[in-house]
């Protein structure tokens, strides 16, 4: 399944700092109900950044934005996601000779 990592920050909106910590819990407890269920695999707090770091394991967007919108602090944090492969998703032999010319090919023609 994609995994995804999403970097949390504190965003309120509409509310204060002191009601966005009073219901910080709420927030938390959404988080550990998707780390019980084995949706998020990995969890930190950024330290000094007022935010969180998750890799999300999911079967695909539409499931991860149903889970970064159902948290009900949601409305209250800036969210940046970055999807992640895994190093056997990427071959670097294709990648290292992508651009070379194929060694059985007729060199291209010049202008002069």
């Amino acid at each position: 399944m994609p995994l995804f990592a999403v970097f949390t920050q504190q965003a309120p909106a509409g509310i204060s700092a002191d009601e966005f910590r009073h219901r910080l819990p709420e927030g938390f407890g959404y988080i550990q109900g998707l780390i019980d269920k084995g949706i998020i695999k990995h969890s930190w707090i950024v330290v000094g950044q007022s935010g969180g770091l998750n890799i999300y394991d999911v079967a695909s967007h539409e499931e991860l934005t149903d889970v970064l919108y159902g948290n009900p602090l949601a409305s209250h944090l800036k969210l940046r996601v970055l999807p992640l492969s895994t190093p056997g998703g990427f071959d670097v032999e294709a990648f290292a000779t992508r651009d070379l010319p194929d060694a059985g090919a007729e060199p291209a023609a010049t202008t002069g």
